[in-house]
């Protein structure tokens, strides 16, 4: 299929100012070098605080001394300590203080169901979890069924006492406990260790156990800070889950190296007031929420009439810019404005980002950067250079790791398609007590078989096609990778979600797009006309893909696909 043309500016490339860390005791010095500037700001109940790196320092150190004396005489590596809840500087505290204690920390996701959370907590045999408020009743019942869990630690005190058989000491009275010990802070230097425990959210309906070392943890952090487009001066807003390894590497981890300044937001329907109190100058987010802010610049200009100046002028900025002229400033100072007014840069990734988006966001003057990543690589493996770009591609690997493309076969461009593989600092120890897992996770020569399908250009980009596990295998041989297609279908604007499948009917496998139209955004059409209109998009995608990726089937559902809790299809459940 022919592929248009995107322009994007290459920013010139500048001397990062970061500082190496090789493990959670030289971060911790590298945060308090930062001192009085502001590292956090966040709302409470609509009232605003701030945190200083030195403040924040001195929290983590104290809670850190407190949950060492706390599990004073167990074996260190037998000592996990669950977190949970919503993002907050207490979070991200109890996560380093955990690292610094040589214990194992384990994020953990507050979306789950609570009979998820037990279960995970059992798997990985908690002895401690630090919980939000949100989470003050459900832990107390979730932990008098764990024979290991020794110690619950609420942020915030509940009023009541903790039920009979439990052990309580909130955040404050551990921090309180580490002040008065007398004892020196000294933070574990150990980067092979098991440092963190991550549990995956698969698609494909199983979830494994990830065991990451300090020296994976700290090697892509380093790699962020090496790659992404960040400085002391920037003001990020947090909208991701911090539990998620992408949000916690890329922007606490690497952002706070910098000594920048991150904002949080508390909620997503606060998002476009988050942008006009803070102004922020970049941010790291999933496709899903590029989408969303696009979604949001559309609405508020059909509400006021302007939707089709919106797109002429999109059109007439993109013309100028093959002749280097950026109208971005002047044309789009109201697109600017709703977010913030300064907003410059976003690293995306997740999941694949259309094309068209990164263009269109261009053209308003704000810079997207893909990467690629995966749990089992902490997450990082790469990013597209701010000085080199190439939208569509998730750009090289980064410094601490190699990728290659395994075995496969040349697509219709020649280049050699298969499983990106992936060796380096970055790449996991291991599944926690999943022999079977680790035995088909590593090719004979030592490299990751991330399950990922992609090809890699000559200057090394990779660009990823789908997942081996969804390879659709047609009568004839032929591989069809369905994300490829889903992302045409995206393009369609009908359609609010789809899944394309293999059907196995009498005269074999049938390519078949399973559809969710978009209702919300057309609620005057009738399910006839959405199957019409549909139909006609398909046709006409059809004659620009090679025949045997074209869609044979339609099928309409009424209800959106369930999803994880990073929002991506359950691709398993389609039936």
């Amino acid at each position: 299929m022919s592929q248009k043309t995107y322009k994007v500016r290459n920013h010139r490339k500048t001397d990062h100012i970061y500082t190496l860390a090789d493990n959670v005791a030289e971060y911790i010095d590298v945060l308090a070098g930062h001192g009085d500037r502001t590292m956090f700001v966040w709302k409470e109940k609509g009232e605003r605080n701030e945190i200083t790196y030195g403040e924040f320092t001195e929290l983590l150190k104290n809670f850190s001394l407190g949950l060492s004396g706390a599990f004073a005489g167990e074996d260190p590596e037998r000592v996990r300590i669950a977190v949970i809840g919503e993002t907050s500087p207490r979070w991200f505290a109890s996560y380093l203080a955990i690292l610094a204690a040589g214990f194992t920390a384990v994020p953990m996701d507050k979306e789950l169901a609570l009979s998820e959370i037990s279960g995970f907590m059992a798997f990985a045999g908690i002895s401690g979890v630090v919980y939000a408020p949100s989470f003050n009743e459900s832990m107390e019942e979730i932990g008098q069924g764990h024979p290991t869990l020794k110690l619950l630690i609420p942020m915030k005190a509940p009023g009541e006492d903790a039920p009979e058989g439990l052990n309580r000491l909130s955040f404050d009275e551990l921090c309180a406990v580490g002040q008065e010990s007398g004892r020196e802070f000294s933070a574990d230097r150990d980067t092979e260790r098991v440092a963190e425990l991550l549990f995956t959210s698969g698609t494909t309906g199983s979830s494994k156990c990830v065991m990451l070392c300090q020296r994976n943890i700290f090697a892509a952090m380093k790699s962020a800070c090496e790659t992404v487009d960040f400085n002391k001066d920037d003001v990020l807003i947090s909208v991701l889950p911090l539990h998620h390894t992408y949000e916690l590497t890329c922007t606490y981890l690497a952002g706070c190296d910098f000594g920048l300044t991150i904002c949080i937001n508390e909620s997503l329907r606060y998002l476009m007031r988050d942008f006009k109190e803070y102004q922020p100058t970049g941010m790291v987010l999933v496709p899903l929420f590029v989408t969303t802010m696009y979604k949001k610049v559309l609405a508020e200009a059909k509400k006021a009439g302007k939707d089709k100046i919106l797109a002429g002028a999109t059109k007439a900025a993109h013309a100028l810019s093959f002749v280097g002229v950026d109208m971005s400033r002047k044309l789009f100072g109201d697109v600017r404005e709703a977010f913030g007014g300064r907003l410059e840069k976003i690293i995306c990734g997740g999941a694949a980002l259309n094309p068209e988006l990164i263009q269109i966001f261009e053209t308003f003057g704000i810079s997207i950067y893909e990467g690629y990543g995966i749990t089992e690589c902490s997450p990082l493996v790469a990013v597209t250079p701010y000085y080199r770009r190439k939208p569509g591609s998730v750009g090289p690997s980064v410094p601490c790791c190699e990728a290659r493309i395994g075995d496969g076969a040349e697509n219709e461009d020649g280049l050699l398609i298969g499983e990106i593989q992936v060796k380096g600092d970055n790449v996991m120890l291991g599944y926690m007590n999943n022999e079977e897992a680790n035995a088909t996770a590593f090719t004979e020569d030592g490299w990751y078989r991330t399950g990922d399908v992609g090809h890699m250009d000559a200057d090394g980009y990779l660009t990823i096609t789908g997942r081996m596990k969804s390879v659709i295998v047609l009568d004839n041989g032929k591989n069809v990778f369905p994300e490829e297609i889903e992302e045409y279908l995206s393009n369609v604007d009908l359609i609010a979600e789809a899944v394309v499948v293999g059907r196995e009917e009498e005269d074999g496998v049938v390519l078949t797009a399973v559809i969710y139209p978009n209702y919300a955004k057309y609620p005057e059409k009738t399910d006839e006309d959405f199957r019409g209109e549909i139909q006609k998009a398909i046709t006409a995608l059809n004659k620009k893909l090679p025949s045997f990726k074209q869609i044979r089937k339609l099928e309409f559902r009424k209800t959106e696909f369930e999803k994880t809790t990073t929002r991506k299809i359950k691709r398993h459940l389609v039936k």
